[in-house]
């Protein structure tokens, strides 16, 4: 039987939960947990990780129990990125908790659900699920006597919102659109810096990478299941038809089904390994001598190898047009965008048709304040929920 990889201490520019910059509100220590232990905790017992379980990645729910969730998508995100974490020597329940975080900010509907969200609100600050984390991080949960949020740690939050890279350049210009940053993140960065013309630590680009590596994978898996693409269709993409035709000659025979899960589980592996190689080759350049260090580089010090990343836009290139965009797919999200479109128009227009708690918070119709209550109150949506709210609003034999 193989050993696992010996791991050592943490490494001296992982983040140190002992050196943490704390809470926005301050709270004593726990006698059990560490602050990232804590926020991790904190993240999967809210109210907002508990809807991801019937909010989509590509499919509507109710199209079938097997397909991925945003709460098993996120689940899996962890997996990967604790392991990466562990074998790199960084603080694992930061990038657990960082995984598990990433989506809370995501509507109903997945991508369509957002657009159609983000088109309504742009005469209003516009939509953006990463701010919409935020804001549910800082601001709607309201789980806690003493503040609003879950009241996380700087740490986590920062990798929230830059786990993709810096949002501003030194001067403060964004880096990306042309237009303002997010709403939530310039609300938030008054009270508390996020410092965001630096790069999150190395847990927040391990869960990036992480997020990346699983839905691309199980994205794969998925679209096998609901024959938007067969098993053949993937054997000209560089590195999946390699993999494929390896799978295929150690095991013979063994059906669709299994080939299609080892060749899954094959690819997450052979792009776990190159993360580990070619961050090893840039901590090595780099060398860093604490998790400072990380943020002020120029670029991240977490990635897949060059070569990697062109497999994974290939692979990307086949899931858009041959998944993401397949008529099955794009009939369904034509509809999810119609939903969601009807439902805004509605509330805003007549805010008094919202739940009464939600209601007396309205400022009044077309008001921008009112648009964001909306906003939140859409996001914050199941599938399920948006689906039979819909009805019940615009279908008038519907009553309850």
């Amino acid at each position: 039987m193989t050993s696992p990889p010996a791991i050592g201490a943490r490494a001296p520019y992982a983040s140190d939960p002992r050196q943490s910059r704390g809470r926005r509100a301050a709270e004593p220590d726990s006698p059990t947990r560490s602050p990232f232990q804590r926020d991790r905790d904190r993240i999967i017992h809210s109210g907002a990780f508990r809807r991801l379980q019937y909010k989509t990645q590509v499919f509507i729910y109710h199209e079938g129990d097997h397909y991925r969730t945003r709460l098993t998508h996120s689940l899996e995100v962890a997996q990967i990125a604790r392991s990466i974490c562990r074998v790199m020597r960084l603080d694992e329940d930061l990038g657990e908790a960082l995984a598990l975080a990433h989506d809370l900010g995501h509507t109903c509907f997945g991508h369509a659900g957002e657009d159609a969200l983000d088109h309504k609100m742009a005469p209003f600050g516009g939509f953006d699920h990463n701010a919409q984390t935020l804001r549910i991080l800082t601001k709607l949960e309201k789980r806690f006597a003493e503040f609003d949020g879950l009241n996380l740690t700087w740490e986590t939050l920062e990798g929230v919102v830059k786990h993709n890279g810096p949002l501003v350049d030194a001067g403060g210009k964004p880096l990306k659109g042309d237009g303002p940053l997010p709403a939530a993140i310039v609300e938030y960065m008054a009270e508390q810096d996020l410092e965001l013309a630096t790069h999150a630590g190395p847990e927040a680009q391990v869960a990036a990478l992480a997020d990346d590596i699983a839905y691309n994978n199980h994205d794969i898996d998925d679209g096998l299941r609901a024959g938007l693409f067969r098993l053949d269709d993937l054997r000209d993409l560089p590195l999946v038809g390699e993999v494929l035709c390896a799978v295929e000659a150690k095991y013979p025979g063994i059906g669709r089904e299994r080939t299609a899960h080892e060749t899954v589980r094959a690819l997450i592996g052979r792009m776990v390994d190159d993360v580990l190689t070619e961050s090893r080759r840039r901590l090595a350049a780099l060398d860093p001598r604490t998790v400072g260090d990380i943020r002020r580089h120029h670029s991240p010090v977490i990635s897949f190898s060059p070569a990697m990343a062109e497999q994974d836009r290939a692979l990307k290139a086949f899931l858009w047009s041959r998944m993401y965009r397949h008529d099955r797919v794009n009939r369904m999200t034509s509809k999810a965008r119609r939903c969601v479109r009807d439902l805004f128009d509605l509330l805003l227009a007549e805010p008094q048709c919202l739940p009464a708690d939600w209601a007396k918070r309205a400022e009044g119709p077309g008001t921008a304040r009112t648009a964001r209550l909306v906003a939140d109150f859409i996001a914050g949506m199941t599938d399920r929920f948006a689906i039979e709210e819909h009805a019940r609003l615009f279908d008038i034999s519907v009553t309850t």
